[in-house]
Formats: C-alpha cells, sequence, structure tokens
C-alpha cells in the first residue's frame, strides 16, 4: 500500500512538472480536462438506466395489453403518472390520449418525446467543443512554446538546449491531444447509449400507442 501511494505521488509529481513547462496554454486546457471530466461524470449519473428505462417498468409496459385485459392496469397507470422516469412520463402522455387516432396519439408522444431527448443530450455540446478546440490549444502552445525558443537562440545555445526546448513546448500538443482522445471515446460511449435507449423507447411506446388507440377515451 506505501509503495502503490509512493508511485501515485510520484506521477502526479511528474504530471505537474510537465504542465508547469508547457507554457501559458495549458491553463486552458487544463479548463477544457477538468471541463471534460465534469460532463463526463454528469452524463454517467443522468444516463442511468434506472432513471430512464427501468427494467420492470419496461417489462409491465410491453405486457400492458395483458394487464388491460385482466383489469389490473390502474397501479401501472398511477406509476405513469408519478413521472419519476422517461419511461413513465412518455407513457403517460400515451394513456391521456387514449382512444384518439393512433396518429394523434403518436404525435402527442413525439412531442414529449423531443423534450426528452433534449434533456438526454444536456452536456454533449460541451463535450463536442473541448474536442475540437483541445487539439487547437495544444498546437498554439506548441507554436508558441517554439516561437519563443527560437527568439532565444544565439550563437552560443548549444543543440541540447535546442532540444530540450523543443520537448517543452511539445507538452501543450501532448497534453491536448489526451483530453481530446479521452473526450471522443467519451462522446463515442455515451452517443452509442442514447441510440440504445432511445431505440428501445421507441419500441414500447410503439406498442402502447397501438393499445391506447385500441382503448376507450377517458371519461371527462
Amino acid at each position: 500500500m506505501i509503495a502503490s501511494n509512493t508511485t501515485i505521488s510520484m506521477a502526479l509529481q511528474k504530471v505537474w512538472e510537465n504542465f508547469q513547462v508547457g507554457g501559458l496554454f495549458m491553463w486552458p486546457l487544463l479548463i477544457c480536462l477538468l471541463t471534460g471530466i465534469t460532463v463526463i461524470i454528469f452524463k454517467l449519473l443522468t444516463l442511468r438506466r434506472l432513471q430512464i428505462l427501468p427494467a420492470d417498468l419496461s417489462q409491465q409496459v410491453d405486457q400492458f395489453e395483458h394487464h388491460v385485459e385482466s383489469g389490473a392496469v390502474e397501479p401501472l397507470l398511477e406509476e405513469f403518472e408519478k413521472g419519476k422516469t422517461v419511461l413513465a412520463r412518455l407513457a403517460a402522455v400515451a394513456v391521456r390520449h387514449r382512444g384518439r387516432s393512433q396518429a394523434d396519439i403518436t404525435d402527442a408522444v413525439q412531442t414529449v418525446a423531443r423534450h426528452e431527448i433534449l434533456h438526454l443530450n444536456a452536456g454533449m455540446t460541451a463535450l463536442d467543443v473541448i474536442i475540437m478546440i483541445a487539439p487547437l490549444l495544444g498546437l498554439l502552445g506548441t507554436a508558441s512554446g517554439l516561437a519563443s525558443m527560437f527568439a532565444k537562440i544565439d550563437d552560443n545555445t548549444s543543440l541540447s538546449g535546442v532540444t530540450a526546448g523543443i520537448h517543452e513546448a511539445l507538452h501543450a500538443t501532448i497534453f491536448g491531444l489526451g483530453i481530446t482522445v479521452m473526450g471522443i471515446i467519451a462522446q463515442s460511449y455515451f452517443n452509442r447509449r442514447i441510440d440504445v435507449l432511445t431505440t428501445q423507447l421507441e419500441l414500447l411506446l410503439g406498442k402502447l400507442v397501438h393499445v391506447c388507440h385500441k382503448a376507450r377515451p377517458p371519461r371527462n
């Protein structure tokens, strides 16, 4: 355990040393890194299946016609009205429009679904911006470092001094590319997860809309 803590401490110290020699542009890159980590944590929390498409409720929606035929639909309708999950809120819309034409019910559900999808994609724009600007900031940092280094070169500057300056200047590019790679991996994962969840929602709600279309309209 002590050896592990020492290794981590040495690694963090090395990262900090590399950060310091990277130049002024390392600070906006650090902001990009912290923002990216915050967005990733936020998306991991908000894209949990339990908040969007819980397994128990999905199964009940899939068997909604059976619940209607058996007369045991009231508890499920109450669950819809509570609106604790995306599926429950969209299902509640379909149920409120039961007895109408299938097109009317579908339009009502899709209107609310667009709002829910906006929430599912919250934070993705920030991730896109980070992916675009992080490598550019890294290149700017490297270009700035190289420009400063060449401005200081004179006849007394050794080759080792030049290579050391180039090595330090490249830290910004490495840092920026590292942030970009992290962002691209996270973006791909979250986009795929959103696609899977929305497809499953669409399938379940399609069945529910069909059942609600055949049902009697609610009494006023």
